[in-house]
C-alpha cells in the first residue's frame, strides 16, 4: 500500500557539491568557472551568460552583479551585498545565497531547481515568469516578493517577513507560507492550494472575504 502523500511536500534540496580546495577567480562575461573562490569587484561585474559550478562567491559589497542567462550549479553566494543582482533567464541548480543585503534580486524568467535563501535581506525580489522548484527561504527580510506568472513548486518559508507578495497568475503547488509573515497579497484568490496557519488566515480574512464578494461591516 502506497504511503499517503505529505502535504505540503517539503523542498528537496541537496547540499552543494563543493571541493575541499578552491582556485581564485574573477568573473567575466561568458566565462567558465569551476571549483573557484570568486572575488567580486566593488563596482559592476558583467558575468552574463557565464557558467559557474562547484564554486563559492566570497563576501563582498558591490554595486551590481549581472548574471543574465548564466548557469550556476552547486554554488554558494556568501555574504554578498549588492544594489542589484540580475539573473534574468538564468538557470540555477543547487544554489545557496547566504547573508548579505540585496537591493534588487531579479530572477525574471529564470529556472531555479534547489535554491536556498538564508538570512538575506532583499528590498525587491522579482521572479516574474520564473520556474522555481524546491526553494527554501529562511530568516530573510523581503520588502516586495514579486512572482506574477511564476510556476512555483515545493517552496517553504521559515522565520521570514514579507511586506507585499504579488502572486497574480502564478501556478503554485506545495507552497508552505506558515513560516512567513506577509503583510499583504495582491490577489488573495491565488492562495488556493497554499498552506497557511489559522492566524494567517484570520489576519487576511477581510481580503479573503472581499475576494468572494462578501460585504463585511462592523456593527449592525
Amino acid at each position: 500500500m502506497a504511503r499517503p502523500r505529505t502535504r505540503p511536500e517539503p523542498p528537496r534540496i541537496p547540499d552543494p557539491d563543493l571541493p575541499r580546495a578552491f582556485e581564485p577567480a574573477t568573473l567575466r562575461r561568458s566565462g567558465g568557472f569551476s571549483e573557484a573562490r570568486i572575488d567580486l569587484d566593488p563596482g559592476t561585474t558583467d558575468a552574463a551568460h557565464s557558467r559557474i559550478s562547484e564554486s563559492v562567491v566570497a563576501p563582498a559589497s558591490v554595486h551590481s552583479l549581472d548574471l543574465t542567462g548564466a548557469i550556476l550549479a552547486d554554488v554558494v553566494v556568501d555574504g554578498v551585498s549588492a544594489a542589484e543582482l540580475t539573473a534574468r533567464d538564468a538557470t540555477w541548480r543547487t544554489v545557496v545565497v547566504r547573508g548579505g543585503r540585496i537591493g534588487t534580486l531579479d530572477l525574471s524568467r529564470a529556472r531555479c531547481d534547489g535554491l536556498v535563501l538564508d538570512g538575506v535581506r532583499v528590498d525587491y525580489l522579482t521572479g516574474g515568469g520564473a520556474t522555481l522548484r524546491d526553494v527554501e527561504v529562511s530568516g530573510c527580510r523581503i520588502g516586495t516578493l514579486d512572482l506574477p506568472g511564476a510556476r512555483v513548486e515545493r517552496m517553504r518559508f521559515g522565520g521570514t517577513s514579507v511586506d507585499e507578495m504579488d502572486i497574480r497568475e502564478w501556478q503554485a503547488a506545495d507552497v508552505d507560507l506558515r513560516g512567513a509573515e506577509v503583510l499583504s497579497f495582491t490577489d488573495v484568490r491565488m492562495l488556493r492550494g497554499v498552506t497557511l496557519t489559522s492566524d494567517q488566515a484570520t489576519s487576511h480574512a477581510l481580503a479573503l472575504a472581499a475576494s468572494l464578494g462578501i460585504d463585511v461591516r462592523t456593527g449592525e
